[in-house]
């Protein structure tokens, strides 16, 4: 029997949780413990409002289960004594905690995600504008017809936050900090002529501009 196996401890308690069984279409709580992935001891603990005595993962496994929000669950299944009360405001702010880990997380996976993604995009940075440069120079070449295929790359890169630190051919002080020398002499400040880009991602350097200095 449901009761035999599980024990309601609150009655109250045990009416939440059927009320979102119902709801989420779970018929026993046989088949919560199933669907939700954890042991029928697990679930009778929540029955009985021990959440602080389980942990959050097992809570956050329940909620999905029962399409219930945990800090909702949390909430409703804390109890109203001056202990439990306690005791749910400690289960609540892990919850919190976790949720910033998580968020600290995405943010993460996300930097490493386009980390990865410019390693792939870095010969197509840098060699991309040459092309273009020379296909508005000479529109018979080849490479013009395809300048507008690559629009939405270039939309992609702009939406992480890269800018291109110097446009092919203009003329700027040479600064070792954003600028590699590659042919001639110059020291910082002097002027001298981009021949590749560079890449930033607000003040983190991807890839230096390729400049020329004044040949001896």
């Amino acid at each position: 029997m449901e009761n035999q196996d599980y024990g309601e401890g609150g009655t109250d308690l045990a009416v939440r949780v059927k009320n979102w069984m119902q709801r989420a279409g779970i018929s026993s709580f046989r088949q919560l413990s199933r669907q939700a992935g954890v042991s029928r001891w697990q679930v009778q603990q929540l029955l009985q409002g021990k959440l602080w005595q389980m942990r959050l993962e097992i809570l956050d496994k329940i909620s999905q289960a029962l399409q219930v929000p945990l800090n909702e669950l949390i909430g409703e299944l804390g109890g109203t004594d001056k202990g439990t009360e306690a005791n749910t405001v400690s289960v609540q702010e892990e919850y919190q905690r976790l949720q910033q880990e998580i968020a600290q997380q995405r943010e993460t996976l996300r930097a490493e995600f386009q980390q990865a993604g410019l390693d792939l995009l870095e010969s197509w940075l840098k060699q991309w504008p040459k092309a273009v440069k020379a296909a508005r120079e000479n529109p018979q070449l080849p490479a013009a017809n395809v300048v507008a295929l690559v629009s939405p790359v270039e939309r992609l890169v702009a939406s992480w936050g890269v800018e291109t630190i110097a446009a092919i051919g203009e003329e700027i002080p040479y600064d070792p900090r954003w600028h590699q020398l590659t042919t001639g002499n110059a020291i910082p400040g002097e002027i001298v002529t981009v021949k590749a880009p560079g890449y930033r991602q607000g003040e983190k350097l991807l890839y230096r501009a390729e400049v020329s200095g004044k040949i001896n």
